[in-house]
C-alpha cells in the first residue's frame, strides 16, 4: 500500500485540531506539510484514555512505564482504561455515534485493537482520519517483511491504525515429556491418538482457541485463496468442510474426550505445568520464556511453530472518530513505535512481544538494544507467518464451532 505523505500529514493534523475542540491553528491551515512539533504542542497537557486489554501483569506494567515516559517527555498523561474485550469498546463507540456524539465528544482516545474489531470500526466509520503513516517513527516499520503491518486480517489498514506488535501461533511443551513435537495439525492428530486425553485447546470464542481452529482450517482446506475474501454462505460451506472432518476426528482423543474445553490459554498453561496436558498454546512466541523466567514453567520447556507456518498477525492501536485527545493519542502511538519502546516491549524481562520494526532501518545504537541472547523457552527456528483469514470469517467459524461442539466448559 502506498500513500501520499503530504496528504497523510495534513489530514492527520486537521483531525488533531478538530478533535481538541478548538479552532485549527492558522499555521496548520495554511500549509500542507506542518511540522510534527505542532502535533506535540497540541498534545501537551492532554489526557489520553487508552482502552487496552488488562489481562497480563507484564503488559499492565509496560503501559505504566510508557505512561511515565510520555508524561516526562511530552507532557501527555496516559490513562490505562483496563478492559477485558475490545469488542465492548467498539460497542461503546458505536453507541456514541448513534447518540450523535461528534468530534471531541467521545470517551475513547486510543484503543488496542485488531481483527474483526478493526474491520467493524472501519466499516462503520468509527475511526478518525488516517494517521499512521504520518507518525515520524512509522518509517522504521517493517512493511515488507511483515506485511500484516498494513493488512489486518486481510483488511487494508489504510493508515487508520498504527502497528504495535507481532503475534504468531506458537506451541510449547516440556521436552522431557515430549521430545519430538508435532510439526502440523495432522501430526497433532496422530499424537492425540497415541496420547489420549493429554491434548486440548481453548474453547472458542477465546481467541487462542479460534486461532487454533483457523490453523487447522488453513492446513486442511482445498481453497485457501477464498479465505482472503469476505465470507459468503456458499464459500463457508465448501471451504470449511475439511475443517469439521478434521475436528471430528481429533476431538474424541482430546482432554475429557473433547466434551469440554479449557476456558483459555492460561488454564492450558497451568495444566501443562502440572503435567496434565502435553502441549500449551500461545500467540506470543516468547510466552514460554516469560513463564520460565517467572519460574512458572521448568527450563526444559521448548517452543516451536509448525514447519510450514502458523497463523500470524499484527496488533495495532487506533483512534476513534470522536477522540477528545486526538493529538495526544497520535503522540502516544508514535512513542509506542519508537525504537526504545519497541525494544523494551520485545524484552523478555518486560513483555516479550515481538517488534513491528525493521531492525535494519534502525541506527546501530538502537538496533543493539534488540540483540539479547536467546533465553530458554524462546522459539529457536521461526516458521513462516500464515496470513489470517479475512475478518468476516471469524464470527461464522465461531458460531459453527459452538453449534457443533459446545457442550459445556
Amino acid at each position: 500500500m502506498t500513500t501520499h505523505p503530504t496528504l497523510n500529514r495534513r489530514h492527520l493534523l486537521l483531525a488533531a485540531g478538530a478533535a481538541t475542540g478548538s479552532a485549527l491553528p492558522t499555521a496548520w491551515a495554511q500549509t500542507a506539510t506542518p511540522a510534527w512539533a505542532d502535533v506535540e504542542q497540541a498534545a501537551r497537557g492532554q489526557t489520553v484514555h487508552f482502552n487496552a486489554w488488562a489481562g497480563s501483569e507484564q503488559i499492565n506494567a509496560y503501559i505504566q512505564w510508557a505512561a511515565a515516559e510520555l508524561q516526562q517527555r511530552h507532557g501527555v498523561k496516559l490513562e490505562h482504561v483496563k478492559i477485558s474485550d475490545a469488542a465492548d469498546v467498539v460497542k461503546r463507540v458505536r453507541a456514541e455515534k448513534a447518540a450523535g456524539r461528534g468530534a471531541g465528544e467521545g470517551t475513547v482516545d486510543l484503543i488496542w485493537i485488531n481483527g474483526e474489531n478493526f474491520a467493524a470500526m472501519k466499516r462503520e466509520a468509527l475511526l478518525g482520519a488516517p494517521f499512521a503513516q504520518g507518525l515520524p517513527n512509522f518509517r522504521y516499520v517493517d512493511t515488507v517483511g511483515k506485511p500484516t503491518t498494513l493488512n489486518d486480517f486481510s483488511v487494508p489498514t489504510d493508515g487508520l491504525e498504527s502497528p504495535w506488535g507481532m503475534a504468531q501461533l506458537t506451541l510449547f511443551a516440556d521436552s522431557k515429556r515430549l521430545p519430538k513435537p508435532p510439526q502440523s495439525t495432522a501430526e497433532l492428530l496422530a499424537l492425540a491418538r497415541q496420547q489420549p486425553g493429554r491434548l486440548s485447546y481453548p474453547r472458542p470464542p477465546d481467541f487462542h482457541g479460534t486461532t487454533f481452529v483457523k490453523q487447522a482450517l488453513l492446513e486442511h482446506t482445498r481453497d485457501a485463496a477464498a479465505l482472503a475474501r469476505p465470507v459468503t454462505p456458499e464459500a463457508f460451506a465448501s471451504v470449511t468442510a475439511p475443517l469439521w472432518t478434521y475436528l471430528d476426528a481429533l476431538h474424541p482423543h482430546l482432554w475429557r474426550g473433547g466434551k469440554q474445553f479449557p476456558q483459555n490459554a492460561g488454564a492450558i498453561r497451568q495444566m501443562v505445568a502440572d503435567g496434565e496436558l502435553l502441549i500449551g498454546i500461545t500467540f506470543n512466541p516468547n510466552d514460554a520464556a516469560n513463564e520460565i523466567a517467572a519460574r512458572r514453567l521448568p527450563a526444559s520447556v521448548t517452543s516451536w511453530q509448525f514447519a510450514k507456518g502458523t497463523v500470524g498477525n499484527t496488533h495495532f492501536v487506533a483512534i476513534p472518530y470522536n477522540a477528545p485527545a486526538r493529538a495526544g493519542a497520535m503522540v502516544v502511538a508514535n512513542f509506542l513505535l519508537s525504537p526504545a519502546a519497541q525494544a523494551r516491549k520485545a524484552s523478555i524481562a518486560h513483555w516479550g512481544d515481538p517488534t513491528v520494526l525493521d531492525l535494519a532501518k534502525l541506527p546501530a545504537a538502537d538496533r543493539a538494544a534488540f540483540n539479547a541472547a536467546p533465553l530458554p523457552g524462546q522459539v529457536q527456528q521461526t516458521a513462516p507467518a500464515l496470513p489470517e483469514p479475512h475478518a468476516s470469517w471469524v464470527d461464522p467459524i465461531e458460531k459453527e464451532w459452538t453449534r457443533r461442539y459446545s457442550t459445556g466448559g
